[in-house]
């Protein structure tokens, strides 16, 4: 499994823009062939900043994902409203205590 995150830094006035653009996308996002979930996270101190933690089975269908129209569509819509340059990172998982967690409270 690959663990993909990006950062978005938006104007502030671009913020209703961009949860709307998302909100429109975000099940063709999640239900993507190879996605097995994503999360959205908003800074706590600095709003302007979003960033997606998402799951993929692999590198080759994060890059499906990134090569389809689903997410071409979103980005040309998103991008023109970034404050900052994105900034994205893959990872491996070396150790999961989300896992852990889930299973105990069963």
């Amino acid at each position: 499994m690959l663990i993909r995150i990006v950062k978005l830094t938006f104007k502030e006035d671009s913020l209703d823009i961009f949860f709307n653009e998302f909100n429109k996308n975000k099940s063709k996002i999640v239900n993507f062939p190879g996605c097995q979930g994503m999360k959205l996270l908003q800074d706590t101190k600095d709003k302007t900043i979003i960033m997606t933690y998402s799951h993929w089975d692999d590198e080759s269908a994060l890059n499906n994902y990134r090569s389809s129209q689903v997410f071409s569509n979103l980005w040309n819509n998103i991008k023109i409203h970034f404050s900052d340059r994105p900034e994205a990172w893959s990872h491996d998982i070396y150790f999961d205590g989300f896992d852990t967690i889930e299973k105990s409270l069963k």
